[in-house]
């Protein structure tokens, strides 16, 4: 497998205002006063900030990325923000499919999938997210979801630039609980021989495949590093830059080590 360069994303959710911005700016300072070369860094704020986080990460390698699109290009459908929107904003990606939209909104795969190929239409990368519940997981129903929402959700057309997946165990996110590297590991790398069966082992070996659910500063050192994790879709610790950056740094010790 070739090397991948790991992607960390901030999914700030339902937070943050203007004043919010500052944490931004913070983050932009750190980085380019300690440099992270290592990693992708990218930062997901809600809709209402899009327009405005472009100034302030004017100058960084810091990626815009957005929390959902719709499915089509415009049309009649009050409140709703299209791919091809996003991408005026100063997006590069977004995230489709995560739970809490496929919960709070009953998104189905195949409505996950026509909006990640909105994002491609849009030329942003469809972040892809799949994961069980907790009453899936004490079923041991693990893989056969996973499985499930990657089949339904991942598009024919995706590809390794195109398309990142995160795999957020439901019941871990936001929670304080997190799988056993071992756990993540196991997951991860059934998600990479899935992907294979769907999009051959050429895009499947190059595609970056993210852990998400309660990633901090006090657990990324041993979840980052986990075989077949190429990065971090991170929630509640993406909201401060000093949290956030030390989960970044957690790439840039091993050049220092």
């Amino acid at each position: 497998m070739a090397a991948i360069r790991p992607l960390v994303a901030g999914n700030w959710k339902m937070h943050g205002t203007g004043s919010s911005l500052v944490e931004l700016s913070t983050l932009r300072k750190r980085l380019a006063q300690a440099p992270i070369p290592e990693v992708e860094v990218m930062v997901c704020p809600p809709a209402t900030l899009l327009t405005r986080a472009p100034e302030v990460l004017q100058g960084s390698e810091i990626v815009l990325g957005a929390q959902d699109c719709h499915p089509l290009a415009s049309g009649p459908h009050t409140g709703d923000i299209s791919a091809e929107m996003l991408a005026d904003a100063g997006a590069k990606a977004v995230i489709v499919g995560h739970s809490e939209r496929r919960m709070d909104h009953g998104e189905t795969d195949a409505l996950v999938n026509a909006k990640a190929l909105a994002a491609y239409r849009a030329g942003l990368t469809a972040i892809i997210c799949v994961g069980e519940t907790e009453a899936e997981r004490s079923e041991g129903a693990t893989m056969s979801v996973v499985k499930r929402e990657l089949q339904g959700s991942v598009p024919e057309e995706a590809r390794a630039a195109n398309t990142v997946i995160a795999y957020e165990p439901v019941w871990a996110i936001g929670s304080g609980l997190t799988p056993t590297p071992a756990d993540v590991a196991e997951v991860h790398g059934f998600i990479r021989s899935v992907l294979g069966q769907l999009l051959g082992n050429g895009q499947s070996g190059a595609m970056r495949i993210l852990y998400g659910g309660s990633v901090k500063p006090a657990n990324a050192g041993e979840l980052l590093y986990v075989p077949d994790v190429n990065g971090a879709l991170v929630g509640g610790a993406s909201l401060k830059a000093d949290d956030f950056y030390a989960i970044l740094a957690v790439y840039g010790r091993e050049r220092t080590a």
